[in-house]
């Protein structure tokens, strides 16, 4: 194989964002059974969600969006594509669905790059290597999702440089994201095949300017600064079950 050989990759749970934008005035002009029913049937769902995370056979958040792009993020983790779809369909047929409009979407898989490969072992007997592939999303206060690319452009070829090059470079690049743990949770989806980017980036945590903080000193990395492309950045706040009946009260 060329010097600039393909990276080993090791893939988890299939992650599915769903986001959301609400018809406000078709809710507002709704009745006041039609609204209890539509919420009803989505705390149900939240309810059967829950129990899923319990059983350790998939993950779920729900968080409120801010700006104009979208009201609410539905994140999904799951073992297969099927259950994802089956997620879909089901909202789809809720009547709370009704009064929302599929504003944007992304799929992709629980990724983790392994620039160091040791043949023979199975990395994912490692507790800690299988509790990053299949996560527990954590209920932390804020959200913030990004889809990004490497650049395929002239000289800022990212798919060109050995495999030493890129090895040194993100092992720069992650020694920056440890100065975070503890402050911000890092989720990475593969989606090369999958969506429109190469990866979709969600991040968690409690104090919002950790978001910023941890994006802009990496912007300073040279993985970021000379190779990374970024589509746009999505933000918001926990949704919990009290939470969205309050946002729903008219």
């Amino acid at each position: 194989m060329s010097t600039n050989e393909a990276l080993l990759t090791l893939e988890g749970w299939y992650t599915y964002h769903d986001f959301r934008k609400i018809n406000w005035e078709k809710w507002k002009k709704a009745t006041p059974e039609e609204r209890n029913a539509a919420v009803d049937e989505l705390q149900g769902l939240l309810k059967a969600w829950d129990a899923n995370e319990q059983e350790q056979a998939g993950s779920t958040a729900v968080y409120s969006i801010l700006g104009h792009k979208a009201d609410l993020v539905f994140m999904f983790l799951r073992p297969t594509m099927q259950e994802l779809d089956a997620i879909k369909t089901a909202f789809n047929k809720t009547k709370f669905a009704d009064f929302t409009e599929v504003d944007y979407s992304y799929v992709s898989v629980v990724e983790l790059s392994n620039y160091v490969h040791n043949p023979g072992e199975d990395p994912k007997s490692n507790p800690h290597v299988r509790e990053r592939l299949y996560p527990t999303l954590p209920k932390w206060e804020h959200i913030c999702f990004y889809p990004m690319n490497k650049k395929r452009d002239g000289q800022d070829n990212w798919y060109m440089l050995t495999m030493q090059e890129r090895a040194e470079m993100m092992r720069s690049h992650g020694m920056i994201g440890r100065k975070y743990a503890g402050k911000v949770k890092q989720i990475i989806g593969g989606s090369v095949g999958f969506d429109d980017w190469e990866w979709g980036v969600t991040l968690f945590a409690n104090d919002p300017l950790e978001f910023k903080h941890i994006v802009y000193e990496m912007r300073f990395d040279e993985v970021s600064a000379r190779y990374g492309e970024f589509g746009n950045f999505l933000v918001g706040n926990r949704v919990t079950a009290e939470s969205l009946q309050a946002m729903l009260q008219v």
